[in-house]
């Protein structure tokens, strides 16, 4: 999200980004065609083309094209329709390739070690440093989607404020957006694959991602003691030249961008279309703002919760989605519940009932369909079983595809 020439107050422009698949019409396996695409609208293998109001990305692999805000909207209610036309146009044009475009967070059946093609063009020289130290042709690296939002910060306080909200919120999100749980052709057992796989893809060098959850910082002068300084140090013998040496080296489930004054939450799944991916982004904006703005509890009470009481959650969400169980009282008590356990679900339904402020839009048909039948990996997982035939999960997945061209969310009680 790039920034005006002065920075944006917090809660006044907000950066979005998913990231879709392109996958073969046919067979649905892994299409490297990203290159392809941009080049037939820009004449070049560009990293970045304007589109309006949106733009679109290269990624680190050949068969991921983000899509995104062109700068900060202003608003997040007239995102869904952008965003659908411009799945329709790229689908249109991909047809010509026999390909589409693929939602969810993870292929179900790609085998990275074999499947993956990295950019070979601009900026090239970023994508070979991670390569040659993380090693890119795994899922961590080359099978994962997701949705970014950007949050804006004017001042060093705001953006105090902003970090201690978002850190409480981050554990809390696979029980919304999960949606990966296969890969290669499997149920892995997990509601959320794709951040089991991302906060591991960087164990070469741990200060990368740390925990995932972000400890508590003041202000950016910490931060960049605490955070950036240590991923810089430790990473320098793997890169002397310094390719990797920038903010956006950091994997953690969050991070600032203090190059554009925003902070980006990355933890959250790419979702059937993007009417579901806009309604996911309102309830955690809308639960970031009720934290930010005070009703909730202070960033006093925010900073005492422990990092790896956070982490925790996260992992157990990360396991079973909605149906994990919020117990820790510190965590409760920061977003206004009493202190028995209760699911995720249970949890995101009370909030949203009592606690929370959606941004306007037309939010209510996807929550709806993620509190009666779970999020997205639960309605896979029903329709396809834990142990479907590759027929099985190829036909599902087709109808995934079907919904975002069409812009219908997918329910498997239909």
């Amino acid at each position: 999200m790039n920034h005006a020439a002065a920075p944006l107050q917090a809660f006044t422009g907000y950066g979005i980004e998913i990231e879709y698949m392109i996958v073969e019409r046919r067979s649905l396996d892994v299409a490297p065609l990203s290159d392809r695409l941009i080049h037939g609208v820009a004449g070049a293998y560009l990293s970045e083309i304007e589109r309006g109001p949106l733009a679109w990305s290269n990624e680190l692999v050949l068969h991921v094209l983000e899509i995104k805000t062109n700068g900060p909207a202003p608003r997040l209610e007239t995102l869904p329709a952008l965003f659908q036309a411009e799945v329709t146009r790229i689908n249109h044009m991909l047809a010509a390739h026999g390909a589409r475009l693929m939602p969810g967070a993870a292929h179900p059946w790609m085998t990275p070690l074999t499947q993956t093609r990295l950019w070979p063009h601009e900026y090239d020289i970023v994508y070979e440093a991670y390569d040659r130290i993380f090693g890119c042709r795994g899922h961590g690296w080359s099978n994962l989607q997701s949705v970014h939002i950007n949050l804006p910060f004017a001042d060093d306080a705001e953006f105090a404020r902003l970090h201690s909200a978002v850190r409480i919120v981050l554990p809390l999100l696979p029980g919304l957006a999960a949606s990966s749980p296969f890969l290669e052709g499997r149920f892995t057992g997990l509601l959320d694959a794709r951040l089991e796989a991302y906060r591991h893809n960087a164990q070469r060098i741990p200060s990368v991602t740390g925990a995932v959850i972000p400890d508590v910082v003041g202000s950016r002068a910490a931060y960049e003691a605490r955070i950036l300084a240590p991923m810089y140090r430790d990473i320098a013998a793997f890169d002397p030249d310094g390719v990797l040496q920038h903010e956006w080296l950091n994997s953690r489930g969050a991070i600032a961008r203090f190059d554009r004054n925003a902070i980006e939450i990355r933890l959250l799944d790419v979702q059937e279309t993007p009417q579901a991916d806009l309604a996911v982004v309102a309830a955690v904006v809308g639960l970031v703002r009720a934290l930010y703005d005070g009703p909730l509890a202070t960033p006093e009470a925010q900073d005492a919760v422990a990092t790896e009481a956070l982490a925790r959650v996260l992992l157990a969400a990360i396991r079973e989605g909605e149906r994990a169980i919020v117990d820790d009282r510190a965590l409760l008590s920061c977003l206004g519940l009493p202190p028995s356990p209760l699911t995720l679900q249970a949890l995101w339904q009370a909030l949203l009932a009592r606690q929370v402020t959606l941004p306007p839009g037309d939010w209510a048909g996807p929550l709806e369909l993620i509190f009666e039948q779970g999020p997205l990996a639960r309605r896979l997982l029903t329709a396809a079983g834990e142990t479907p035939t590759p027929t099985r999960l190829r036909a599902i997945y087709r109808e995934l595809c079907q919904c975002l061209e069409r812009g219908e969310l997918f329910n498997p009680e239909d």
